[in-house]
């Protein structure tokens, strides 16, 4: 019988856990504990880090999972080298459910830089009014630039004194967010500037829409690079795949 080990940290996942259930495939779902209060999902859970690679791999052996889906954030990198390794280490199957990138639209100002510092620097001299939608472990990045105003959106209020930014104002809040909404929170903080991690699908693009519509440039932070892996958009193909040992259209892995 499968046993799924499901990585989580996105709706997709949170979505995959639903699916795992009602089909009563035995599964774990795996949180990084970086969310104080995470979404409650209907499989038994564990939070923090594996030890690395060879932590993982020792996980997987003791808890004899069959199957690994990779649904963490497109920029959540190490877990995701170290799904690899460790699924490599141990044959163990593994797919990734991650949605495709962002692709500019017409009317979008992008500019296109490959990691946090050059995201920084590719910010105006001048201080600015800036939406800095990168979450709250890249802020450091933008310390060499304190000259401008920052609005961050968090999940968890941040402790006093915690952030290393000196002009921030924050809202919390935790996604999806319409266009609407967001071009309503850009307008009221007088945002001149968008800073976003090219993490794609529909429920974080309402920024991208709003600052379409209201002629702002957005720095735009492409993804890590990461191993060959299999990789699907689609909740059903993951199912199918650990049914069948093989995404839908593809021939079935031998027994």
């Amino acid at each position: 019988m499968p046993h799924v080990l499901l990585l989580g940290g996105t709706s997709g996942a949170s979505q995959l856990a639903q699916a795992l259930h009602r089909a009563g495939i035995a599964a774990v779902f795996s949180y990084a504990g970086v969310t104080r209060a995470p979404v409650a999902q209907p499989l038994p859970t564990r939070v923090g880090g594996f030890g690395g690679a060879e932590g993982l791999a020792q996980f997987l052996r003791a808890q004899a999972i069959s199957h690994v889906v990779d649904a963490t954030h497109p920029f959540a990198a190490q877990m995701s080298r170290n799904a690899c390794a460790a699924c490599a280490a141990t044959g163990t199957p593994l797919l990734a459910l991650e949605r495709a990138p962002w692709q500019p639209q017409a009317g979008e100002r992008w500019v296109d830089v490959p990691d946090m510092a050059a995201a920084a620097t590719a910010l105006p001299q001048a201080p600015a009014r800036v939406f800095l939608a990168v979450g709250r472990k890249q802020l450091d990045a933008f310390a060499s630039q304190p000259q401008h105003h920052y609005l961050l959106r968090l999940v968890d209020a941040p402790a006093p004194g915690s952030l290393p930014l000196p002009r921030t104002s924050v809202v919390l809040g935790r996604g999806p967010f319409s266009a609407a909404d967001d071009a309503a929170l850009l307008r009221t903080h007088g945002i001149e500037w968008l800073v976003a991690k090219n993490a794609g699908g529909e429920a974080t693009r309402g920024k991208l829409d709003a600052a379409r519509g209201l002629g702002l440039p957005v720095v735009m932070v492409q993804r890590p690079g990461l191993p060959d892996r299999p990789r699907t958009e689609s909740v059903q193909a993951v199912l199918h795949w650990v049914a069948h040992g093989a995404l839908p259209g593809e021939p079935p892995s031998m027994p």
